[in-house]
């Protein structure tokens, strides 16, 4: 059994110490996780990967109902918090940007942009969110190299899966995600188009 699964046990039967035992031991991989992902960022974003991996800590111990079985699971729940945080940021921004309490201006005189990453993001977790209703264990591999930023062989260790499965459920799921997010978009709709 190694260290982190020790702990996360002893937190889960209760141990209030063990919580303070586990941050030092996944810290700097989770803060690794989140610079990756971070990296993908537009330029201008305020969001840090430090920041990042404080919120999906707090997402993670402050859930009292939480327990987790291995360090995979561990990771699993911290790749979910941070996509969670990452989308809540996105839905917040796309609502300023459609006048949360602007202004409103003639539509003559404003040009047409093209979809901003943040609807790029939100659109992926629309068509994850029905991929993980299908496949949930494919989900979380993309979540997993997408949000957390591992890579094939990592996330096939924490999945517990082999790397060349890992290498397939990844081929599928990028595939049945763009198809999903490239179908016709209904009228008056952004189309967004996939990241590889």
């Amino acid at each position: 059994m190694s260290d982190v699964t020790r702990i996360l046990t002893a937190i889960e039967q209760g141990d209030a110490r063990a919580t303070d035992e586990l941050l030092p031991l996944v810290y700097q991989e989770l803060r690794r996780l989140a610079a990756h992902k971070m990296a993908g960022e537009p330029a201008g974003h305020t969001l840090q990967a430090t920041a990042l991996v404080h919120e999906a800590w707090l997402k993670l111990v402050d859930s009292p109902a939480q327990s987790w079985q291995n360090r995979a699971h561990f990771f699993g729940a911290a790749a979910e918090a941070m996509r969670r945080i990452l989308i809540d940021r996105a839905r917040r921004k796309r609502r300023q940007r459609r006048g949360s309490g602007a202004e409103h201006l003639d539509a003559d005189e404003i040009e047409i942009a093209s979809p901003a990453p943040d609807d790029q993001l939100l659109a992926l977790n629309d068509a994850l969110d029905r991929f993980a209703a299908l496949e949930p264990q494919q989900a979380e591999l993309v979540k997993l190299r997408y949000f957390v930023g591992l890579t094939i062989e990592e996330a096939a260790d924490v999945l517990g899966i082999s790397e060349a499965t890992a290498k397939r459920w990844w081929t599928y799921a990028k595939a049945w995600l763009f198809t999903e997010i490239s179908a016709p978009v209904p009228r008056g709709q952004p189309a967004i188009r996939s990241q590889s």
